[in-house]
């Protein structure tokens, strides 16, 4: 196999999930379990009784940092496959500013940043963002994402709205309680934080209104409070809805408009990925029925003798 082969190899191991590919799929599983294993590690070497393991948790941390960053340099080496449009500087420039690449590199820096200033000890919460590379590999995250990009102007103004909400009742508040209470509101920003607490809870407790129009203001703004957390979440419920019917519509949309085909033992399509055969043949492959099971092929999907293949 030829250097150029044995990339596109790795490019389709690591990058990509694939069911029908037992490597590629042994890689997900490793991946997550390490991913797993590493944030365990760093919860149980908190605990004072565990102090005798940290030599064990210490080793952990080594093999696993070792296995993101051999998996990060491949990513790089691999990147022209990722953005094939583009040159070999190009290609890996985009994936080190995509998120994949930013998550993948705050999961490694705090690895050689953990002792010294505090500031660098504090890079320890950055590995948690290893959880967020386990979204990329199901379609259930991939959901998530695109109802919160669609909907970002919403989202948008709905949090400015309530940044503004907050501002107007700290400002409402210190007018009432300073002359009352001068130690807890002591200017305008001092009812920051329990505008937040009020607004976006039942409030905490340490800060509260003691005289009447101070009280009437509470009740006023706890009453605003529900209404301005409930717009953001409406927007993401209906981001959901929207999204999930789209899903469950496409399929039948497009089943009178398809062309299927059974792949036979003759066929010219077996053991050529989608992205070759819709290339070479000038098709779009939009189903595929493979042993009772219907999926959407991504790019990478190898064509197997006795699929049913469904194209536009």
């Amino acid at each position: 196999m030829t250097k150029k082969h044995w990339k596109r190899r790795i490019f389709d191991i690591i990058q990509i999930g694939n069911e029908e590919d037992l490597p590629s799929r042994a890689f997900d599983i490793v991946l997550v379990a390490l991913i797993v294993l590493n944030m365990l590690a760093l919860f149980l070497e908190t605990f004072e009784e565990l102090s005798s393991l940290g030599g064990a948790f210490h080793a952990i941390e080594i093999v696993t940092v070792a296995f993101f960053c051999v998996e990060y340099a491949l990513r790089i080496w691999t990147a022209s496959y990722l953005y094939p449009g583009e040159s070999t500087v190009r290609a890996v420039w985009k994936f080190l500013r995509s998120y994949d690449g930013v998550i993948d590199l705050l999961t490694i820096l705090p690895f050689f940043f953990l002792s010294g200033f505090v500031v660098f000890r504090m890079l320890r919460v950055v590995r948690i963002f290893h959880l967020f590379r386990i979204n990329p590999r199901y379609d259930s995250f991939n959901v998530i994402k695109s109802v919160l990009y669609e909907k970002r102007n919403q989202l948008a103004s709905s949090v400015f709205l309530i940044l503004i909400l907050m501002l107007a009742a700290s400002l409402s508040m210190y007018s009432a309680e300073h002359e009352a209470q001068p130690e807890s509101f002591r200017n305008a920003f001092s009812g920051i934080w329990w505008s937040v607490s009020t607004l976006l809870t039942v409030g905490y407790g340490d800060i509260y209104p003691v005289t009447a129009v101070g009280r009437v203001l509470a009740v006023v703004i706890t009453f605003l409070g529900v209404g301005a957390v409930a717009i953001p979440t409406g927007i993401i419920s209906a981001g959901f809805v929207e999204q999930y019917s789209k899903l469950q519509q496409e399929t039948p949309r497009l089943t009178g408009e398809l062309t299927a085909i059974f792949v036979n033992r003759d066929s010219a399509w077996i053991g050529k990925t989608v992205e070759d055969v819709e290339r070479e043949y000038g098709v779009d492959i939009v189903l595929v029925r493979r042993n009772g099971k219907v999926t959407a092929p991504k790019q990478h999907y190898a064509v197997r003798e006795g699929d049913e293949v469904a194209y536009l």
